[in-house]
């Protein structure tokens, strides 16, 4: 039966494992770990930008204006400087992020309705936080100039209603916090690592050891031999998985709103995924070197930059975004933020659940023609 002949290789490999003490910490404590130190080293979350102001007005329009812009906690005031040729040494050391310059005659342009000119100077060296910035800026001067426009007219006795009123609602993740959205794509990133990384080493290490000839010569086929050697990394991984969601939910407050036992499925899609992806390249690869290098680079890089995980695929050129649709890490992301942070149930997602099971069929498929090709010469 082909059950009895799986308990041998799978004791063994649980054996290997159990003493392998590196390997055992890899799968399970590693994982979280580095959700723990990506989640929080990895915030897209702009606050606390320094602000320089040089205020030549001095009046209280002015003061108002600075108040205003400063008084949340995207936008500091770190220094007032006298001159506006002061601020350009603080944007160059990076004590500041924004410089501000008030020039003289500020207020009165304002109440005498003609238009106030100010100048912003940001520091643009990283483009991200620089457009973030300028959006703060562009916000806090346009909610300024719109108060100050409203008090002008009512002291004229001007009434002026308001023809829109915004009221806009967020959903999912209300306070846009940054971690809600990377959590879940750090969760099939690391999985994604660890089970190619460990499995492409599980057969690599049988031909460096000589125990691979053991193998030609027993009655296990090369389908007993990916189940017995799989089984074992998938129930740890499973471990791994639960480890992530636990402390997802316990440092970062990011609770699975949807189904917990379709979320899990989608994890053991994936798993095997990565497994079969794992095994194949130790099938090809000849030293646990090369495939430590092959699986890094075929299961960290394209997971990282392919899969959504950063990166939206819709603004990538066209031939990577071709490229992206063999990438299981970007279906299971799919699938694990809209479990997670929308709740979901399978039909929205059902096509990316037909595709991490036409991979994890696929690469399982190809390891064990491949093992069976090994296992007769």
């Amino acid at each position: 039966m082909i059950h009895a002949n799986i308990v041998p290789i799978f004791k063994k490999e649980f054996r290997q494992i159990r003493r392998d003490k590196r390997a055992l910490g890899i799968l399970v404590f590693l994982p979280a770990f580095m959700l723990v130190m990506v989640g929080y080293a990895l915030n897209f979350d702009v606050k606390h930008l320094a602000v320089a102001v040089t205020d030549l007005d001095r009046s209280a329009l002015s003061r108002e204006l600075v108040e205003r812009m400063t008084q949340s906690e995207y936008l500091e005031l770190h220094h007032e400087v006298e001159a506006a040729e002061d601020i350009d040494p603080l944007l160059e050391s990076g004590s500041a992020t924004i410089g501000l310059v008030i020039p003289a005659g500020f207020s009165n342009d304002l109440l005498s309705g003609k238009e106030a000119h100010l100048q912003v100077l940001i520091d643009g060296s990283n483009s991200n936080t620089g457009s973030v910035a300028q959006g703060y800026i562009s916000l806090a001067v346009r909610d300024f100039s719109n108060r100050v426009a409203m008090r002008w007219l009512e002291t004229r006795g001007v009434s002026v209603p308001i023809a829109i009123l915004l009221e806009p609602k967020l959903w999912y993740n209300p306070e846009l916090k940054s971690a809600k959205f990377l959590v879940p794509g750090l969760f099939g990133l690391i999985l994604m690592i660890v089970t190619v990384i460990s499995t492409s080493l599980s057969i690599v290490r049988e031909k460096e050891m000589g125990t691979m000839e053991q193998l030609k010569t027993s009655p296990l086929g090369s389908n007993e031999i990916i189940l017995g050697k799989t089984i074992p990394y998938l129930l740890i991984s499973l471990v791994a998985a639960t480890i992530i969601m636990i402390v997802g939910w316990w440092l970062f407050d990011v609770t699975i709103k949807g189904s917990i036992p379709l979320l899990y499925l989608a994890v053991v899609l994936f798993l095997l995924g990565g497994l079969g992806q794992g095994i194949l390249i130790s099938n090809v690869a000849h030293t646990q070197q090369v495939a430590f290098i092959m699986s890094v680079f075929s299961s960290l890089l394209p997971s990282f930059l392919l899969s959504g995980f950063v990166f939206p695929i819709n603004s990538m050129p066209g031939f990577l975004q071709v490229i992206s649709n063999v990438i299981p890490a970007k279906f299971f992301l799919v699938i694990v933020r809209s479990i997670i942070m929308k709740g979901v149930g399978v039909a929205p997602i059902w096509e990316q659940f037909a595709y991490l099971a036409m991979f994890a069929f696929a690469t399982i498929g190809i390891s064990a023609v491949r093992l069976q090709r090994e296992l007769s010469r």
